[in-house]
């Protein structure tokens, strides 16, 4: 995994050689534009100032911030001075793949998968690292900065090892910061993990909720009350959000016309579409693609 594994093609970062994961450390000045990308980002501010620009407002960065935001999510840095920050970036079929198991760990699952989107943050989460934290927290992505010398196919398990030790200390303060989070109790439950598994597989299936909680054998408000508890949201919510971050994704990576993407996430009626997804990116699917599309080997 020689150099950086990561390409900008007008405003859309991505991941060029199969890379699980990277880690790597930058420096800023003025400002970064706006851009998003196809991968979890962490961004970690070592030293340095600056205001993070995102669809939540901007928000000032200090040393010990950071900040997490999920796939196709957009933000920009402004008034960079001296900007001294590590970005982590973790490929999507990492984290369903050998990292899966993450969304049944109470924090690692509210950190990754759940908490970005809850409370109406949009895909976007925030934490403060105290002196020790943010010292261990850099020392394992200097860690896994360091693999990207060596031959992946040689270190995929050095890079997830050392990946899953940062994921802990972040999901541990995290956990701390945010009383949604029950530390000790499982965070997904079996029967929430069969509903999400059925919408995933069929994500443009018309799904009810009678529907849903049919198929598992639970009254509509008990399923509702258990995805709550798990994830924050309702079972039609979570579905919705699932949804557009999966048509963002289609945006950016395919040809496909936005008529065809609404109808391949299960919203045919167009103009439902358009609304469910400006609401959440606060641009239209159209302005979307034309600012950040790319074409992804």
């Amino acid at each position: 995994m020689t150099g950086s594994p990561l390409k900008m093609s007008r405003g859309l970062l991505y991941f060029d050689d199969g890379s699980p994961a990277y880690a790597s450390r930058f420096t800023h000045e003025g400002e970064e534009p706006v851009h998003t990308h196809s991968f979890v980002e962490i961004a970690v501010v070592v030293a340095g100032t600056a205001v993070h620009h995102s669809l939540s407002g901007r928000q000032e960065l200090r040393a010990g911030d950071v900040v997490l935001l999920r796939p196709g999510v957009w933000h920009g840095y402004e008034r960079c001075a001296g900007l001294d920050l590590y970005n982590c970036c973790v490929g999507t079929e990492l984290l369903r793949g050998e990292l899966a198991w993450t969304r049944e760990d109470a924090r690692l699952g509210y950190l990754l998968w759940t908490g970005p989107h809850s409370l109406q943050r949009r895909g976007l989460l925030t934490a403060h690292l105290r002196d020790p934290e943010l010292s261990a927290g850099v020392g394992y992505l200097e860690q896994l900065d360091r693999l990207r010398e060596r031959r992946i196919q040689d270190h995929r398990a050095d890079v997830i090892g050392w990946l899953s030790l940062f994921l802990g200390l972040l999901s541990r303060t995290v956990s701390a910061g945010h009383d949604e989070v029950a530390p000790g109790t499982a965070l997904t439950h079996p029967t929430v993990m069969r509903v999400v598994r059925m919408v995933e597989a069929e994500l443009a299936r018309e799904w009810t909720l009678g529907e849903l909680a049919g198929s598992v054998g639970l009254s509509p408000a008990y399923l509702v009350r258990l995805f709550r508890t798990a994830t924050g949201l309702p079972p039609m919510a979570y579905l919705g959000r699932l949804r557009v971050e999966t048509a963002a994704d289609l945006l950016l990576r395919t040809d496909e016309p936005v008529t065809s993407i609404a109808q391949a996430v299960g919203w045919p009626d167009q103009s439902y579409f358009a609304r469910r997804f400006k609401g959440y990116y606060g641009l239209s699917a159209t302005t979307y693609r034309t600012r950040f599309r790319t074409h992804l080997p």
